[in-house]
């Protein structure tokens, strides 16, 4: 095997795209069209606290493996909290930031963040990352929604692991959407046909929209609505309608939309993102208040759109636990941790063992409630 060459890249376009993509497979939020629109448009940058520090190897000219990597002196859009750990530094009068962090921005997705062909190259990756950590002086570096093969690779090279929940629905080969609502514990479903009626009533169709099917009108549509959605939580926005007119220009198979209007009045929408054979509900926005709305439009018809083409997952988000009602259950997700001082790292060690526990016993009693027939 030849030998390997690392570097530290400070940006996507260093890269040759088909070389990124091969590593990349078909997650639509590791695309290199993703993660270079967020650059390029400045969502991710270095003005907004993202610095990149990709992380590759090569050997002989070829990618073998990648990770995306950012310089961050704030913790904001990562979805998995640190803010205490950061105040318990500053605390004891230790800089906490910058840090380094492995994510997709403002993205809280499970995927590989260890892009390897194999994997011995997903443990070096592993390990040279802690070295970059190292060389950039920074406290600690963070893995965020990695995957299963990431997470073994990580927890053998000595990271602390972490446990969250997310919510996802899981296609059981229903042939139609009225065979998902028979799987379902009489009072759910009673519920979601409650629910479904009375949007109805207030007048409210929707739209599946797909692709080439999203206009510029749909999707300025959709901005003033995700815009809207972050000033009603008295927050601004983290990506741009640059960002979302980039992504329909040069991956529309990426998108689907569920347009719920009244008349020909669009009132409310839903963005999701599509790839290698899942959905990820990512963002949503209405323009009035009708009871029911947000779950339809986000949950319900996203699981119809699915059912319906045969998708083998929909994944609802962060947090949530109301998901449960309409299908979604309980799965784990995982981060993964290294700290550079060695007082710090035994004190979240500890924190991180009781909080797996608390969370194991959370998932296990979440568990007990799932929405579907017993059998």
């Amino acid at each position: 095997m030849a030998e390997a060459e690392f570097s530290v890249i400070d940006s996507l376009a260093e890269i040759e795209p088909a070389q990124w993509q091969a590593l990349a497979g078909d997650n639509p939020t590791l695309s290199y069209t993703f993660l270079h629109a967020l650059h390029e448009t400045a969502c991710a940058a270095p003005r907004t606290g993202w610095s990149p520090r990709y992380l590759v190897l090569y050997r002989d000219g070829v990618l073998c493996a990648a990770m995306p990597l950012y310089l961050k002196d704030h913790s904001r859009g990562e979805y998995v909290f640190d803010h205490a750990w950061a105040d318990a530094f500053h605390r004891h009068g230790v800089p906490y930031y910058p840090k380094l962090l492995s994510a997709v921005p403002f993205t809280p997705v499970t995927g590989s963040r260890l892009l390897a062909r194999s994997a011995e190259d997903r443990a070096l990756l592993a390990r040279a990352a802690v070295q970059v950590a190292q060389q950039l002086e920074t406290s600690s570096l963070h893995i965020l929604f990695p995957d299963e093969q990431d997470k073994q690779a990580l927890e053998d090279a000595g990271y602390m692991l972490r446990e969250g929940v997310q919510f996802h629905w899981e296609n059981q080969d229903y042939a139609d959407f009225d065979a998902f609502l028979a799987s379902m514990k009489m009072e759910k479903r009673k519920k979601i046909r409650q629910d479904r009626r009375r949007v109805q009533d207030a007048g409210i169709h929707f739209e599946h929209l797909a692709g080439s099917a999203i206009t510029d009108e749909v999707l300025r549509f959709f901005y003033q609505c995700y815009v809207s959605t972050y000033e009603a939580h008295y927050s601004h926005p983290y990506l741009s309608l640059a960002f979302f007119q980039r992504l329909l220009a040069q991956a529309p198979d990426s998108l689907m939309m569920v347009l719920a209007r009244r008349g020909d009045e669009p009132v409310a929408v839903a963005l999701n993102l599509v790839g290698g054979n899942v959905m990820y509900g990512r963002y949503w926005g209405t323009q009035a208040f009708i009871s029911g709305l947000h779950f339809e439009t986000c949950y319900v018809q996203s699981i119809e759109y699915c059912i319906q083409h045969g998708i083998a997952r929909f994944e609802g988000g962060a947090q949530g636990v109301h998901k449960m009602s309409r299908g979604l259950v309980p799965t784990p997700t995982w981060s993964a941790h290294w700290v550079a001082d060695e007082r710090f790292a035994e004190a979240i060690g500890n924190f991180l063992a009781q909080e797996t526990a608390a969370m194991d016993e959370y998932i296990d009693e979440l568990s007990d409630h799932i929405p579907f027939k017993a059998g």
